[in-house]
């Protein structure tokens, strides 16, 4: 029952209760030490800062590129086309549940085979060399 569910002995540990007096060992200045910019509230200083240094996300060169517009092209395999009557569009890969909505351009890559040659109409669906074989002129 839920109501009966509990975490693993000694998985859990007991959080830390700082300023609670000399004997629990975390009293007075509750483990932060003396003086310093580490002790005091707020003090601290931004993610990767490096005390003055070049921090190191600047010191490496930049690299990478992603297209805003590939975000639209999907990839798919030509064995999944054996639900396609007729003739290959966008439209119908979309209402076949191929690819999502969005899809503005498709690659159809080899992988598997087909028993009938396809028909692709649309200019924005591209193939690789090996499915040229499959495609009715």
């Amino acid at each position: 029952m839920l109501n009966d569910l509990f975490s693993a002995l000694g998985s859990r540990k007991k959080a830390k209760r700082v300023g609670r007096g000399i004997g629990s060992n975390l009293g007075k200045t509750c483990g932060r030490g003396h003086k310093g910019q580490k002790s005091r509230s707020g003090g601290f200083h931004k993610i990767g800062f490096e005390g003055g240094q070049t921090p190191l996300h600047r010191r490496l060169p930049k690299s990478g590129f992603k297209s805003r517009t590939n975000k639209y092209t999907f990839d798919i395999r030509l064995d999944s086309l054996i639900k396609i009557q007729g003739d290959i569009t966008i439209h119908a890969l979309i209402e076949n549940k191929i690819v999502p909505n969005i899809a503005k351009k498709v690659k159809i890559y080899l992988a598997g085979t087909l028993d009938q040659k396809i028909k692709i109409v649309d200019d924005n669906i591209s193939v690789t060399k090996g499915v040229l074989n499959f495609i009715e002129r």
